[in-house]
């Protein structure tokens, strides 16, 4: 079981995460990283960026230095498509529960920020989230995001989604000028479920007009089962820069084949991204498809990949783990173990706007090292995380697995137990 506790990066003091923070020390040096390449090397940090890759142990740390032999090295994941102001709401939800969850803006920003915190120790070092303004509790919940993305500067990007039910009509009047409204106050992306609109062109066009406005990006939720709904989409939003998500666009998955490679096809050319959703949709437990991956992809679409629910009343046991996206995409929709991992690591950066991340000289320092030697190992027990973010240890995440003695004659408790690890990974017993 991970290790929720708070921990050093490493266990000689040296190392440790609170060496590597402040301003004044000199760079930090990750040695003996392993690349999917196969190759191990030192990596080299400096300010927020990387500063030099060479062999395992050609660089010298003129500062402190973390051991990760035994780690696979990996641009950080982002998380793009989250909903933080409904995060950790589930247990609210049940007959045991003791009522509904709060929309008090203290406690939206508190579930908000444990939300946050847990997607970054899963390794999202950036996330996307969704946040739902107008309706009874107006601008709360953005304010209370907002306070979170001030609260986690330094240890995560957090970009709100201004989110609202109607723009269009009498009804939708007062959503259209609170979605200006949410634009000031600092949301970072214009968004809305034109399904949800009695006037989903309307909706669409009020929502593309205030992006161009104020030059957002725009991010709209919509499930993808009406293909003429999508052409309309598609036409409208050809050519938008900085450009158009949609998302999680599961009822492609139910179209016939000819109407659904059709749509992919317009989305191709009007150079829309799709993000799915492979740990399931965020409307219920009727929408849990997942859009068509692979037949987005040889559209020529692009295609990233998010978590959606995390642990609200639309998945209660939702993880927001990108690795656990990338390992639904290669287990389920037939995606290599690198195709996997780009969907939630470099397409995902692209999709919110973030520049490219290698481990290579010059590129930004956000980085995931995982216990492992090769990617698919990765996916399948991604337990041991170190996530590195503006350059900085930001959160780790330590496993430890012990067994019994065959014989049975293994002292009571965990001192007498072995445990499992590899004797030449030089970081001891961690799985």
């Amino acid at each position: 079981m991970p290790d929720s506790q708070p921990r050093r990066p490493d266990d000689n003091a040296p190392d440790s995460a609170d060496a590597a923070t402040t301003a004044d020390n000199p760079a930090l040096v990750l040695g003996g990283a392993r690349l999917v390449d196969g190759r191990a090397v030192d990596v080299r940090l400096s300010g927020s960026r990387i500063e030099a890759v060479g062999t395992a142990g050609s660089l010298t740390a003129r500062g402190p230095r973390i051991d990760l032999r035994g780690y696979l090295l990996l641009p950080a994941p982002v998380e793009p498509h989250a909903h933080s102001d409904t995060a950790l709401t589930a247990d609210s939800a049940g007959p045991d529960s003791p009522g509904p969850a709060s929309h008090r803006a203290e406690d939206i920003q508190r579930r908000a920020t444990e939300a946050a915190l847990l997607q970054l120790g899963h390794g999202a070092t950036a996330l996307r989230t969704h946040v739902r303004v107008g309706d009874v509790q107006g601008l709360a919940p953005l304010e209370a995001v907002l306070q979170t993305r001030r609260a986690l500067r330094g240890l995560a990007d957090v970009m709100p989604v201004a989110v609202p039910r109607l723009l269009t009509g009498i009804a939708g009047a007062d959503s259209l000028a609170m979605l200006r409204d949410a634009v000031k106050m600092g949301a970072a992306v214009v968004g809305g479920c034109p399904d949800l609109d009695p006037d989903p062109t309307g909706y669409t066009e009020a929502v593309l007009e205030i992006a161009a406005e104020h030059g957002c990006p725009v991010d709209l939720h919509t499930d993808g089962d009406d293909p003429a709904r999508l052409a309309r989409l598609a036409a409208m939003a050809a050519g938008l820069r900085p450009g158009v998500t949609l998302g999680p666009c599961g009822g492609l998955a139910h179209l016939p084949l000819d109407a659904a490679a059709r749509a992919a096809d317009q989305l191709a050319a009007a150079g829309i991204t799709v993000v799915c959703l492979p740990q399931g949709g965020c409307a219920g437990a009727e929408c849990r498809t997942t859009a068509p991956v692979r037949l987005l992809r040889s559209a020529g679409v692009r295609v990233a990949a998010g978590s959606g629910a995390l642990r609200d009343t639309a998945n209660p046991v939702g993880r927001g783990d990108p690795l656990e996206a990338a390992y639904l995409l290669a287990s389920q929709a037939g995606l290599r173990a690198e195709q996997a991992y780009v969907l939630v690591s470099t397409a995902a950066r692209a999709a919110l706007g973030l520049p490219d991340v290698r481990v290579e000289a010059g590129f930004p320092a956000e980085l995931l090292a995982v216990r492992g030697e090769r990617l698919s190992a990765v996916l399948s027990l991604a337990y041991s995380r170190i996530v590195i973010h503006g350059g900085r240890v930001v959160a780790r995440t330590s496993a430890v697995r012990e067994y019994c003695d065959s014989d049975g004659d293994a002292p009571t408790g965990l001192g007498g137990l072995p445990r499992q690890g590899r004797p030449d990974s030089g970081a001891g017993p961690r799985n």
